[in-house]
């Protein structure tokens, strides 16, 4: 246990004041920390809600909103991911103009929200934003495109995206793409994995310093990635196969590869336990959310996990029903024995740090094509 943590709770004992000293030390590790929510799907809500004030404080029990920035600060999140999500639809030419214009709009919500709330939040591109914002008191806002079927068949909308911001893509959702196979297409498998032109993009990501995102890609699709990615990649909101066996999730074989590639895998507020058939609506928990940050740490090591709530897409927890509640993960892995270092990787220290070798890497192949 981080000393500090482990002079506080004995001094806590000594004097008889152990809840409050905990609660203080709990509230100082997660202030301290930078905390990134690498999955949300508040731009779908805002799309829908278009009088839907970020700027404003709202009760997720009237609104079924997950996330506002008074919330965000609230809860001490300092960074999000704002997913653009498309859903499958028809892979013909008016289909893929219709979910790229889509994506297109999406972005541009995103980017007036934060015009207009520059004050609370901006957009962020690079981990050092993330940081930088932080101290400036103000939200980071990284972007990600759920969904590669906006960019059809047009491996130029790769570069198109990158320029709105995006620094992830999710190969595909819930249905095979052009780009691969869905891990949960009723259909089966078309491409095997990866389609050739799937390839394509993953290199031309790699090339622009995108980050590879194998959440919802069927097993042979995320072995192809890895395969062909010459960078780390991210699961940004999956979870552990072994503890809930369900075709989202990752197994023990997965986390593994993925951590011998230098990736994460953010820990998702879905997918985490078998529905009670007595109870089907009651909510999973923050324990249960942490029993798998266990399990990949188990499997892996504490380097290779971290957070992706899935908020506004139906991520949500019995005790983090909000983002106002984040500091209860952190709470958890304290009482669990994780140190304050071990609590600023998961939090977010090792997504940056893919980030940060992304980016890296791409700027590297830039430099050879340019010599």
């Amino acid at each position: 246990m981080h000393i500090l943590v482990c002079l506080n709770l004995c001094l806590a004992v000594i004097f008889g004041c152990d809840s409050n000293s905990s609660e203080t030390i709990e509230s100082n590790i997660h202030e301290q920390v930078l905390t990134v929510d690498s999955h949300v799907d508040t731009p779908y809500f805002l799309f829908h809600h278009p009088d839907f004030d970020l700027s404003k404080w709202h009760d997720p029990y009237e609104t079924n909103s997950k996330l506002d920035f008074p919330r965000m600060q609230q809860g001490a999140l300092d960074a999000a991911f704002f997913a653009i999500w498309v859903a499958q639809g028809p892979r013909t030419v008016e289909g893929n103009e219709n979910a790229k214009q889509r994506a297109l709009d999406m972005a541009t919500l995103i980017h007036d929200n934060l015009f207009r709330h520059e004050h609370l939040a901006e957009l962020a591109i690079t981990p050092d934003d993330a940081y930088r914002l932080e101290q400036e008191g103000k939200r980071a806002i990284f972007i990600g495109l759920e969904n590669g079927y906006p960019i059809g068949n047009e491996l130029s909308l790769v570069e198109t995206f990158f320029d709105l911001g995006v620094r992830y893509i999710t190969l595909c959702h819930t249905r095979n793409n052009d780009i691969c196979d869905s891990s949960t297409d009723p259909n089966g498998p078309e491409h095997g994995g990866l389609s050739q032109f799937g390839f394509a993009v993953v290199r031309e990501m790699n090339r622009l310093g995108v980050m590879v995102d194998v959440s919802h890609i069927s097993d042979d699709a995320f072995f192809d990635v890895l395969n062909c990615s010459t960078v780390p990649v991210i699961a940004s909101h999956s979870n552990a196969r072994a503890l809930y066996d369900h075709p989202r999730n990752i197994d023990d074989l997965m986390i593994v590869k993925l951590a011998e590639n230098g990736g994460v895998i953010q820990v998702n507020f879905y997918y985490l336990n078998e529905p009670d058939p007595h109870h089907p609506d009651q909510l999973a928990t923050v324990s249960d959310m942490v029993d798998h940050i266990d399990h990949i740490v188990s499997v892996a090591g504490v380097d290779y996990v971290g957070i992706g709530s899935d908020f506004d897409g139906g991520g949500q927890l019995a005790d983090c029903f909000d983002v106002s509640e984040m500091p209860n993960i952190t709470r958890e892995l304290i009482q669990r024995g994780y140190t304050e270092k071990e609590i600023q990787k998961i939090w977010g220290g090792n997504l940056m740090r893919v980030m940060s070798e992304v980016l890296n890497g791409s700027r590297s192949r830039r430099t050879v094509e340019v010599n």
